[in-house]
């Protein structure tokens, strides 16, 4: 269930925008001030903020920089005020989105999906997976996963994995390989055969039948291509 919080002073603000987010299935947390709202950040772990800039204790700007130091969770803005510095000054410090006050109820729901959507689409480009979530590749973190267990890759291991999952089913030559463990693109004709080491190496760790694998296929005469499913979900 998708968590927001709403951070702002106004009791009917709180209540007006929690009917709409219950009515859209969502949970709705509260805070009244800066501090309560950056204790809920850290207690909660919402999906997304609705922040007001006019806060009795410190300012929305000063939530807003002190989440962005740590976190990436997108923010909306509630404002009273309308001179453009005040705003680009809101969004340089870190918030996503913002909206004038008064405003329509709907209209923030309309923004809050969105930065949802944008989000997601951002979580999705760092982040692939195959086979319904068998193999999962963090490209942030450089992690694999293999039924959500982390796997121990050495750097051509994982070079090479990210390499061709780039492109599923593009057949790469042991020189495509071998060119991309090299920063320089120089290599020796006859380090290439070095390329099959690897691949059986990364096989065992990510195959669970070496001898009919799933993810690196071996094209003979050729080289590898990557024979794995991406899921849809990051499409």
């Amino acid at each position: 269930m998708t968590k927001v919080l709403i951070v702002d002073d106004e009791k009917v603000i709180r209540e007006v925008l929690e009917a709409y987010f219950v009515k859209e299935g969502w949970k709705v947390l509260f805070a009244s001030n800066g501090v309560e709202g950056l204790k809920k950040v850290g207690d909660q772990s919402p999906d997304l903020i609705i922040l007001d800039l006019m806060l009795p204790d410190i300012s929305g700007e000063e939530v807003c920089r002190l989440v962005r130091m740590d976190s990436n969770i997108p923010i909306l803005m509630l404002t009273a005020k309308s001179a453009e510095d005040d705003l680009i000054n809101g969004l340089v410090i870190g918030a996503d989105d913002y909206v004038t006050k008064p405003f329509s109820p709907r209209e923030v729901v309309v923004r809050v999906k969105a930065l949802i959507r944008r989000t997601q689409q951002r979580v999705n480009e760092n982040k692939l997976s195959f086979n319904n979530d068998k193999l999962i590749i963090d490209f942030v973190k450089k992690e694999v996963k293999l039924n959500h267990a982390i796997l121990t890759l050495t750097p051509n291991e994982y070079k090479l994995l990210t390499a061709i999952v780039s492109y599923p089913g593009k057949v790469y030559s042991r020189a495509d390989l071998l060119d991309k463990l090299q920063e320089n693109g120089s290599y020796f004709e006859g380090y290439e055969r070095n390329i099959d080491t690897h691949i059986k190496n990364l096989r065992k760790k990510i195959e669970t039948d070496t001898r009919h694998p799933n993810f690196i296929i071996t094209v003979f005469g050729m080289g590898y291509k990557f024979g794995g499913i991406k899921d849809e979900s990051d499409t």
